[in-house]
């Protein structure tokens, strides 16, 4: 695994965002250690993430951290690599079977 220090910001930061799309909270600690960073890149990393408008909500002390608010600005949830490979292929799939009903229909 690679850690932070050797990703790159972008790299780094889209990591961020799909672990915030998979729980509904997560701790500073939690994160940084996940990341294989500091709370501090953490907290700078949000920052950025709030400021390409993603909603990014912060709380403090038990039951607190750092968790993806809605809203109208949030642009398209991440795939991960499985999650992505899955979508590609339904989408083949789903094309395949398409021209093959048009062929048995005689279009």
């Amino acid at each position: 695994m690679v850690s932070g220090a050797e990703r790159g910001t972008t790299e780094r930061v889209l990591a961020l965002l799909g672990l915030l799309q998979q729980r509904q909270v997560w701790s500073g600690p939690e994160l940084a250690e996940r990341l294989g960073v500091t709370p501090r890149t953490v907290r700078r990393d949000v920052e950025r993430l709030r400021a390409l408008g993603y909603p990014v909500h912060a709380g403090q002390g038990v039951g607190g951290g750092y968790r993806l608010g809605p809203g109208q600005e949030l642009p398209p949830l991440l795939l991960d690599d499985e999650e992505a490979i899955a979508t590609a292929v339904l989408l083949l799939v789903e094309r395949m079977a398409r021209s093959s009903a048009t062929r048995r229909c005689g279009r």
